[in-house]
């Protein structure tokens, strides 16, 4: 196992200017924001990073910019699926020009495929990539659902783990029992509630969308679930369900999990809320919903000073 590779990982937003330019000074700001509240990694350009609603040029300069801000204080990690094969090579060697640590597959999205060829894709694809790579299992957004056979392929071209977004708590129970007795695999879950049973039956941590806004929450409950302490871990999920019982709810939009987040963050002054088209913006009156949900709010030290 990679002893760097752990922890709370939160798939960072993407701070954008109304324009749709990068804004780099709330990227820095919510970067400072991330590391102050203790997060182990940075994953870039995933779902909550709108990385396929970003234009090319964006996505270089998003990652050289995070990189340079970060400077190896946490690993970074950077999607780079893509529609294109050759799209995603060529984005995976700027991310290691950029300095990050990891890049992570997902299926290419839009065409739907077959196990089988996604199982030829990463045959084509392992051996031409610069850095370590992990999978992403998010069938909500890419039309396939890794299964157990394609993970373990992947394993075996080089995969050292996987993200797994399917929301399929049943699923990532087999990946962890499959992968129990293999320190080289990591298993990571992308439900910010299934986080205690990953880390008890033998997962690495989580890739967790409020830790952009609440990192401290996401850490304490990470610190919790491996000392086993159910007390603070009850106490904790209890406020993590609040969150997405709240703050993920707000709207009618398929989108509201990504617009609420950025919301937050508009709220708490570390950057805009301004989303790539065709998410966009919550209304006034969603936009004081998610403010009054914050005042409500009380957690100790979660805002930034």
């Amino acid at each position: 196992m990679n002893p760097s590779l752990k922890g709370i990982i939160p798939p960072m937003v993407t701070p954008l200017l109304e324009n749709g330019d990068l804004d780099v000074h709330g990227l820095r700001r919510l970067i400072e924001y991330l590391l102050r509240g203790g997060i182990h990694g940075i994953f870039l350009l995933g779902t909550t990073g709108e990385g396929p609603s970003l234009s090319y040029a964006l996505r270089i300069q998003l990652v050289a910019e995070a990189c340079a801000i970060i400077k190896k204080r946490v690993p970074v990690l950077v999607c780079i699926t893509d529609t294109s094969f050759k799209s995603s090579i060529t984005f995976a060697n700027h991310a290691k020009e950029a300095g990050a640590d990891f890049l992570v597959v997902a299926p290419p999205y839009y065409f739907p495929i077959s196990q089988g060829e996604m199982q030829d894709y990463l045959e084509a694809l392992a051996p031409r990539l610069p850095l370590p790579f992990l999978m992403y299992n998010m069938p909500s957004c890419t039309k396939l659902h890794l299964s157990l056979k394609t993970v373990k392929k992947a394993k075996e071209l080089g995969a050292i783990g996987i993200k797994d977004s399917s929301g399929n708590q049943e699923y990532l129970f087999s990946l962890l029992e499959e992968f129990q007795h293999d320190p080289s695999f990591s298993i990571i879950t992308g439900n910010e509630a299934f986080l205690p049973e990953t880390i008890q039956k033998g997962g690495i941590g989580a890739v967790a969308g409020g830790a952009n806004f609440f990192p401290k929450l996401f850490v304490a409950l990470y610190e919790a679930s491996l000392a086993n302490d159910a007390e603070a871990i009850s106490r904790h999920l209890e406020r993590v369900n609040w969150i997405s019982n709240t703050i993920y709810d707000v709207g009618k939009q398929e989108s509201k999990y990504i617009k609420g987040t950025k919301c937050v963050l508009s709220a708490l002054n570390i950057c805009y809320d301004y989303a790539a088209q065709p998410i966009g913006q919550f209304n006034t009156a969603e936009r004081a919903e998610i403010t009054t949900y914050l005042t409500d709010f009380q957690y100790e030290n979660e805002y930034p000073t």
